[in-house]
């Protein structure tokens, strides 16, 4: 396997770098604890209804969706080093997630006298910014995987499949520990913490296997 990173030949086995599968397990862990804070958050200070309901849910699919586009596209340029630009992704992320509440709560004071289409702007631009970022990850790590292993379905199933697996626990981490014992603030501290841990992590790993494209 490592053979195949150094050179940059295809491998047979269809199988993923070992060492991606909990970078990215880790990742969506820490995407699923910023859902679940950030939506409690968001409507303690601006309100539970449905249309605040609806402006998070849309403003999380549509970042998503847009950031795997422009992920998509990105991967796809010369001369770029994809395990970089996936772990400067993650530092972001986690730069954000250090100051979201405390920007989150801000924002609402100063949105308190706007009108409620205003108000609806700001929140959709709060969640929209770093679930844009999120959506990257995964087009960034399967061009790199298809890369290696020369295999498109594979390297999405098994790159989907962790991601999703970190969500997973990372909601039942937050319902049964995660939320009552840390509460808002240090529970996003958490997850700020993985993303800049995986950022680093992945840097490094880049560097040691010689990857540049």
């Amino acid at each position: 396997m490592d053979s195949a990173v150094n050179t940059g030949s295809p491998t047979t086995s269809g199988s993923i770098p070992w060492w991606l599968a909990p970078a990215f397990f880790a990742s969506g862990f820490a995407a699923l604890i910023y859902q679940v804070v950030w939506q409690r958050v968001l409507f303690a200070s601006f309100g539970i209804n449905i249309e605040a309901v609806t402006i998070v849910v849309t403003a999380f699919l549509a970042g998503l969706g847009l950031g795997s586009l422009a992920g998509g596209r990105l991967s796809k340029r010369d001369g770029i080093s994809l395990l970089r630009a996936f772990a400067a992704v993650e530092a972001s992320i986690g730069v954000y997630g250090l100051i979201s509440v405390q920007l989150f709560r801000w924002l609402a004071g100063f949105a308190a006298d706007l009108s409620t289409l205003a108000t609806g702007l700001i929140t959709f631009t709060l969640v929209l910014i770093p679930t844009m970022m999120m959506g990257f990850t995964l087009p960034l790590l399967v061009a790199y995987a298809v890369k290696r292993n020369g295999n498109v379905g594979s390297s999405v199933g098994q790159l989907y499949f962790v991601n999703t697996a970190g969500s997973a626990l990372a909601s039942l981490t937050a319902a049964a520990f995660m939320m009552g014992a840390l509460g808002e603030s240090r529970s996003v501290m958490v997850a700020a913490i993985v993303n800049i841990a995986v950022a680093g992590l992945v840097f490094l790993l880049s560097l040691t296997r010689g990857e540049s494209a």
